[in-house]
């Protein structure tokens, strides 16, 4: 067996040719060797089309037997249809094949019970995840979201401790936390009363904003694993562009919108230079791209193992100078969370008035 293997190789269950043409890395200080992509679940959960659980499947048989060794779900996606679509396979796969994890905090589309950081619930949703997801254990769980918490000191003060419960009784390996304000890492990471694993960011590796490399020498010196996730920006760098709801001003929005017609311009689809753009910056241990599609799968891995063409990457680096390094990595933060406080005072005041 060759010893670039990863402890996740299982005899007869992969093949040693398929695992070989993946790229592990040890996640932080854990003992998890990660493939250098990870199986986002989200699409499991419908959340972006109308999927088919077969085929779902099927997707994530053949990511696992390909070699991507982490799968990353939550609660929230789908609400609980994608830890129940994982949990009609992953019972069927070898324990040791994967490393899989999931969230708290946040569950159901009603905003006064969409998110939930008090001790008592996140000790609960864990027994859910692992009863629909069909295992013993889960090896890293996450906070989904840290920002919408009231405040970050029930974060600091009540969800880790509780988290760290979980951890002391077994039910999960690792501890690991999620959102999109880059700032919010820094100040639980140096506040937390127990020791955080990984952290979870998106739409910071991009293209239109690669902020998080700024971040990356801090996270090394707390030997945290960092997990990416959205590198297409939730849908921002695709030419079918992002949906209504999507928190990105005009500026933002228009900027990519130019740059995915210069890219079609030139014969090049801009989600697969985008694709590669993420997969090739410095300091990230895996990144997440999620997809219930066996031919997304499949084009996702040919992009991993064998880059793009060198007129793909001309027009990639083209698309850089022209449109995204003059956006100077401008964001959206601030502006969900904002959306959030003002629909659950909304619905505070109708309940007062009724």
């Amino acid at each position: 067996m060759s010893s670039n293997l990863p402890p996740t190789f299982v005899e007869g269950f992969h093949d040693v040719k398929d695992l070989s043409k993946m790229k592990y890395t040890q996640l932080g200080k854990t003992d998890m060797i990660v493939s250098s992509m990870t199986f986002g679940g989200s699409a499991l959960g419908s959340v972006f089309r109308a999927t088919d659980d077969q085929e779902s499947v099927q997707v994530v048989e053949k990511a696992i037997k390909l070699g991507i060794n982490m799968i990353d779900t939550a609660p929230w996606y789908g609400h609980t249809k994608s830890e129940k679509v994982l949990g009609m396979i992953l019972p069927k796969f070898p324990r040791q094949a994967y490393y899989l994890n999931t969230k708290v905090g946040r569950y159901l589309p009603e905003t006064s019970k969409m998110f939930d950081f008090r001790a008592e619930r996140v000790i609960q949703s864990v027994d859910e995840s692992l009863n629909r997801l069909g295992v013993e254990y889960i090896d890293t769980i996450q906070i989904h979201d840290m920002e919408f918490a009231p405040s970050l000191d029930i974060v600091i003060n009540e969800t880790l401790p509780a988290l760290q419960k979980v951890k002391d009784a077994g039910k999960v390996r690792y501890i690991g936390i999620t959102g999109y304000p880059m700032e919010n890492f820094r100040t639980v990471l140096e506040k937390s009363p127990v020791e955080i694993d990984t952290i979870l960011t998106y739409c910071h590796a991009s293209m239109n904003d690669n902020s998080l490399g700024e971040y990356i020498p801090y996270f090394q010196s707390k030997g945290v694993g960092v997990i990416n996730a959205s590198i297409l920006s939730m849908g921002l760098l695709t030419n079918r562009g992002p949906a209504k709801w999507h928190p990105a001003g005009e500026n933002i929005r228009s900027v990519c919108r130019q740059a995915a017609e210069f890219c079609q311009s030139k014969d090049v689809d801009i989600a697969k230079i985008a694709t590669r753009f993420s997969l090739e910056q410095p300091g990230i241990h895996t990144t997440l791209i999620g997809t219930a599609s066996m031919k997304n799968l499949l084009t996702n891995l040919e992009v991993l193992k064998h880059g793009i063409t060198d007129h793909e990457r001309e027009v990639s680096d083209e698309v850089m100078d022209k449109f995204f390094k003059p956006l100077n990595n401008a964001n959206w933060e601030g502006v969900e969370v904002s959306r959030y406080r003002e629909k659950l005072s909304e619905n505070e005041n109708d309940v007062n008035l009724g």
